[in-house]
């Protein structure tokens, strides 16, 4: 070959590699949140935690009828298709959300389980043009390249398994990837983060059965919610990776036992695991989190002093002027940013992803990252922090598909 030849192509290949990492360094504020959009397009979004179900059962939604906009375009909650599409989400767990009360029941929520699973098998099935459900990675994929959003699911509280291990199992077939082993109350699998009582001081004899069986059949063990003694017994008894669908770094909120410590997140990096981290601002500054209880204690005290309760229409103009007075505070798109980095100092860039919690923390959502359409400011903030186009894909799902394949090639190996 030629010299003149070898050296074309030589400048072509560096031209092209050029191409593929854009110098961000070098690009002006629109340049970079451009640049951040494009990026939330071209690689798969996921989110561990969106409680779209639960949402719509409280509005009735049935998906025998006609939508009335729901899930495709409204105004109300914080996931719809139309805000999905404009913020790069591809694929959102969807919660399958069983309250604690229900652990009271004598199925313990099984039928709330399949009723809320019927139902996004019934979105999908009636808007197959947007949805498809999704049962792995590479159903993701599949969906991702066909344009399609993805709703695979994922059961918050263990309850409805019951004492009955095949339950497992059963939800597995049903489309369950993930569970949540408790809620806001210990429950026959473990202790809860929000309960005091210590049940179990752990997993009980059941739940380390639970946990065992999840790993044979393929279901990612998600320890949100749980107590400190169940984590660190989790993560003794797993034999795969395990994710924190929806929690944030308790380095910011020192009081929020609901949030991770340093040394689990450290534990769960060493598992292999990843923490997708928390919108809700309660999760994220305890500054934010302690004005905002003291304006609902002093707003308490003004109704209690007037015999009134929040929902009287007496109470109304009083409410009003007390939010004009008295705003919430919310954090920001920066704070989210700071828990990141937080992850990656000390598990590293591997073990971190994203978890909103969307539909489930009601108004305390961060400025900045409001709604499903709003993932390009967060990705925006990380590329200013120095975050590379391959970091970024690792927050946005692949570290979790890591996982979730891991957790699905043990199950064939069983």
């Amino acid at each position: 070959m030629k010299f003149h030849t070898k050296l074309c192509i030589l400048l072509v290949l560096l031209l092209f590699s050029c191409s593929e990492k854009k110098p961000v360094e070098r690009m002006n504020d629109d340049q970079l949140r451009a640049y951040a959009d494009e990026l939330a397009h071209k690689y798969i979004i996921t989110d561990g935690h969106v409680d779209l179900p639960y949402r719509l059962k409280i509005k009735n939604f049935r998906v025998d009828r006609e939508y009335m906009g729901i899930p495709i375009k409204t105004t109300e909650g914080d996931f719809d298709y139309e805000r999905a599409r404009k913020g790069g989400l591809d694929a959102p767990f969807m919660s399958i959300y069983i309250p604690s009360s229900y652990q009271l029941l004598p199925d313990k929520g099984k039928a709330l389980a399949d009723s809320l699973i019927n139902m996004i098998r019934g979105i999908a099935e009636n808007i197959p043009d947007k949805f498809a459900l999704a049962n792995s990675v590479e159903d993701v994929e599949k969906n991702f390249k066909e344009g399609k959003i993805s709703l695979p699911m994922g059961m918050e509280n263990g309850a409805p398994v019951g004492n009955d291990i095949k339950n497992v199992n059963y939800f597995y077939d049903r489309g369950i990837r993930y569970i949540t082993l408790t809620h806001g109350k210990d429950n026959q699998i473990c202790d809860s983060s929000y309960d005091t009582t210590h049940t179990w001081h752990g997993l009980s004899p059941f739940g380390r059965e639970v946990v065992t069986e999840m790993n044979r059949v393929g279901i990612m063990v998600d320890i949100s919610h749980v107590d400190d003694s169940t984590f660190y017994q989790v993560m003794r008894t797993t034999k795969v990776p395990c994710i924190a669908s929806h929690s944030s770094c308790r380095y910011f909120t020192p009081a929020f036992k609901r949030n991770m410590s340093d040394d689990m997140i450290k534990k769960l990096g060493a598992n292999g695991g990843v923490i997708q981290i928390n919108f809700g601002s309660t999760f994220l500054d305890s500054t934010v989190a302690k004005q905002n209880d003291e304006n609902r204690k002093n707003l308490q005290a003004i109704l209690a002093a007037k015999n009134l309760r929040i929902t009287d229409s007496l109470a109304k103009p009083i409410l009003d002027q007390f939010k004009k007075d008295n705003p919430s505070l919310y954090a920001d798109v920066e704070t989210v940013a700071n828990h990141i980095d937080h992850v990656v100092k000390l598990a590293g860039i591997d073990h971190v992803g994203i978890g909103s919690d969307y539909d489930g923390v009601g108004d305390s959502l961060p400025t900045g990252l409001k709604d499903v359409s709003q993932y390009p400011n967060l990705i925006y903030v990380l590329l200013k922090r120095g975050y590379t186009e391959g970091d970024i894909e690792k927050v946005c799902s692949g570290n979790v598909f890591r996982v979730w394949r891991k957790v699905a090639a043990m199950a064939q190996k069983s």
